[in-house]
């Protein structure tokens, strides 16, 4: 690692609405950051364009010779191959293989790697959070999608083709299912997610009279955040709907523990905000599936850090082997 010729790395982070950009040294601390829209264009040659300018920019004062190279953690992201491919929920994303990494570092000229997104949060919390010194765990990432990354005795697992991990679109729904943008029905990311809670609230608002603050607020536009202040102020239908959504998560986990056994759970993401609103129900609902051999020593652990920061410091870490 040539530190003193090279001592910074750029780690970002690609969500379903925005990127975030971080510029990180060698002792694992961002230094500066930025964001930039991910949704505001179709055209992913666009949206590499305006990443490279944000990421110029950033790095300005540090100066673009001195960066050792970029690590990217995005949505359906190849680490074998540095292609993003089939991002559903990335507007520029859809069915198509794109040289993602390759782009980048044609536009830019500093090497690119890149992961899942939610591997890269899970190597920036084994690394630097609240997973420090946990050699088993599973990551989910609660936002526009649900993401996972499997950490397998200190490493993650990728799986032969580089797309191991996509527990947000096992089924937990097999019958009339809700659609997901993957194809499929009754994903667990059609009912987790922060759009997920939100889709809840408008199907339970459909099929009752009872009073609640959400009625408050046009169907259509009502968000996940609306859904936690609706609670918070005591309202029993946004309750239910956490009530709903942990269920949801931890009969999953009580599967994801059958398949690797981990120590811990983390959960990441701006749905974790809800906390015992969400973390009392999932713990519940996990204890009460799991074989008896496994019951009240799997550990359900929100993220301790920053919301952006966990996937930019996990991609960072690409960078430094580049």
């Amino acid at each position: 690692m040539k530190t003193l010729e090279k001592p910074y790395v750029v780690g970002i982070d690609v969500g379903g609405q925005t990127a975030k950009i971080g510029v990180i040294d060698t002792r694992g601390s961002v230094l500066s950051q930025m964001a930039i829209r991910s949704d505001d264009t179709t055209d992913v040659d666009v949206f590499i364009g305006n990443l490279c300018g944000a990421v110029t920019k950033l790095c300005k004062s540090y100066g673009l010779k001195h960066i050792r190279g970029i690590g990217v953690g995005v949505p359906n992201g190849n680490y074998y191959h540095g292609t993003v491919e089939n991002a559903v929920n990335l507007k520029w994303g859809g069915s198509k293989h794109i040289e993602f990494a390759k782009k980048m570092r044609h536009n830019i000229g500093i090497p690119v790697a890149l992961t899942n997104d939610a591997n890269a949060a899970a190597v920036g919390e084994m690394t630097y959070g609240v997973a420090r010194g946990i050699r088993h765990f599973i990551m989910i990432t609660l936002g526009t999608g649900v993401g996972s990354g499997i950490i397998i005795d200190g490493k993650v697992l990728y799986g032969h083709d580089g797309f191991a991990g996509e527990l947000g679109h096992t089924t937990v729904v097999r019958k009339n299912g809700r659609p997901c943008n993957c194809g499929k029905k009754g994903c667990l990311e059609t009912y987790t997610s922060a759009m997920g809670v939100a889709r809840s609230a408008r199907e339970i608002l459909e099929t009752t009279d009872r009073k609640s603050l959400l009625r408050n607020f046009p169907p259509a536009s009502i968000t996940s955040k609306d859904v936690f202040e609706a609670a918070m102020e005591g309202d029993e239908i946004a309750k239910e709907i956490f009530e709903f959504t942990g269920k949801m998560l931890g009969e999953s986990f009580a599967d994801f523990v059958a398949f690797s056994a981990p120590e811990a759970i983390v959960l990441f993401g701006g749905l974790t905000k809800a906390g015992d609103l969400l973390y009392n129900p999932i713990v519940k609902h996990m204890n009460n599936n799991l074989l008896e051999l496994w019951k009240g020593k799997i550990k359900v652990l929100f993220s301790t850090l920053k919301e952006s920061d966990a996937a930019i410091l996990g991609a960072s870490a690409l960078a430094w082997e580049l």
